[in-house]
């Protein structure tokens, strides 16, 4: 009875901070409306739109869209129309892409990979490890974290790379495979598992590589490294081999984190975004310029596309509150010195306060989709 109270007494809690931006919805950049769309239950399944579905969905193939989610202690996939395609209770481990999904155990005998219909797309037995999918491919990382294989579409191993220490960050995107490790080591790996760039950024006094991301053409790659101090780099390619990068910009971080880092390419490309303390770092690729914007709480949640300019974002704090934060890009023809000053709060353009136990956050096209307790709920980006 206790357990069902805190849940209904966290989708009031939920059903408060809608009810704020179906009142409130308040303009943002560029005359940009942030709106309500629908509202969906994870206990039920039910599905209240609040504007038409239709604009809800968008257009051509975004309707069809199907948008990966993980809310305590449910995961799935929702429709760009607030209908589920999967919701299912957590039992074990989870990992889930576009695409693909996995539920496993503590180093299982057998692995299965699932389609959004649930239906076993891949089988992997008598390798332990655990399984994670990027960039429509499956990687198994070994039970020591220091060993890593590509699994094909017969659940046979196609290669695999063995480590000097185990490995804190991975990411692929292009054929390429990116890598760091607790030593300070950052590896590319090509298509079949050929390491064909390496790395040491050094410069701090603890060598770890603790967040790593590359550009979706593979052409660069952003680092987070090392503990007292810690460094954000970006690395472009260059030369005719493919497999050379060089560092074209670093800033020290002043205080820094000794856990995994949220480091990510957004808006198509054209900035990294990612954590640093008490603010988020927003780099520009083609003005070479960074800037830090000031946070309160620890970031829970980052917007993976950063579409049309704008960054949103989820801060923790104590006593269960959250705020959705939306930023705003620093336009290319900034001035140098609002550069130079490096940190402003004139950029973020919206704060919304909630309490919740567990969050969630994705951006789909002109669709914001969040959750808190036991409900999802999407925001469309319209122009007024």
């Amino acid at each position: 009875m206790a357990k069902q109270s805190k849940k209904a007494r966290n989708a009031v809690i939920f059903f408060i901070f809608i009810a704020y931006f179906l009142l409130a919805a308040r303009p943002i950049p560029k005359e940009t409306i942030l709106a309500p769309g629908w509202l969906s239950s994870l206990q039920t399944g039910n599905s209240t739109q609040f504007g038409d579905p239709v604009s809800s969905a968008g257009a051509g193939q975004d309707a069809e869209r199907l948008i990966p989610f993980a809310l305590g202690s449910h995961f799935g996939y929702v429709d760009m129309t607030g209908n589920f395609a999967v919701n299912n209770i957590k039992t074990g481990e989870i990992y889930l892409s576009e695409n693909l999904w996995t539920e496993y155990g503590a180093q299982p005998e057998k692995i299965e990979i699932k389609n959004i219909l649930s239906e076993t797309a891949v089988t992997i037995q008598g390798i332990k490890g655990y399984p994670f999918l990027l960039d429509n491919r499956i990687f198994i990382l070994g039970g020591d974290q220091n060993a890593l294989s590509e699994i094909n579409a017969d659940g046979n191993v196609m290669w695999t790379y063995e480590f000097g220490a185990p490995l804190t960050c991975v990411d692929a995107a292009a054929g390429i495979v990116l890598t760091g490790s607790i030593d300070g080591i950052v590896d590319i790996l090509d298509s079949s598992g050929t390491r064909i760039f390496t790395f040491e950024p050094g410069g701090s006094r603890y060598a770890v590589i603790l967040g790593c991301a590359i550009s979706r053409n593979g052409s660069r790659l952003g680092i987070i490294s090392g503990i007292d101090q810690q460094r954000f780099l970006l690395l472009e390619r260059y030369g005719s081999s493919g497999g050379e990068y060089k560092v074209v910009y670093h800033e020290f971080l002043d205080s820094g984190f000794r856990r995994p880092v949220r480091i990510s390419f957004v808006d198509e490309d054209r900035h990294v975004v990612y954590e640093r303390y008490n603010g988020v770092g927003c780099y520009n690729i083609k003005t070479r310029q960074g800037i830090r914007i000031p946070l309160d709480g620890e970031i829970a949640a980052m917007d993976d596309s950063g579409d049309n300019g704008f960054l949103f974002l989820i801060t923790s704090h104590p006593s269960r509150e959250k705020k959705l934060i939306g930023v705003r890009f620093p336009h290319d023809n900034w001035p140098p010195s609002l550069f130079s000053q490096r940190d402003t709060q004139d950029l973020i353009f919206m704060k919304a306060v909630f309490k919740s136990d567990n969050i969630f956050l994705k951006r789909a096209g002109s669709s914001l989709i969040t959750g808190g307790g036991t409900a999802l709920i999407s925001f469309n980006l319209e122009e007024k």
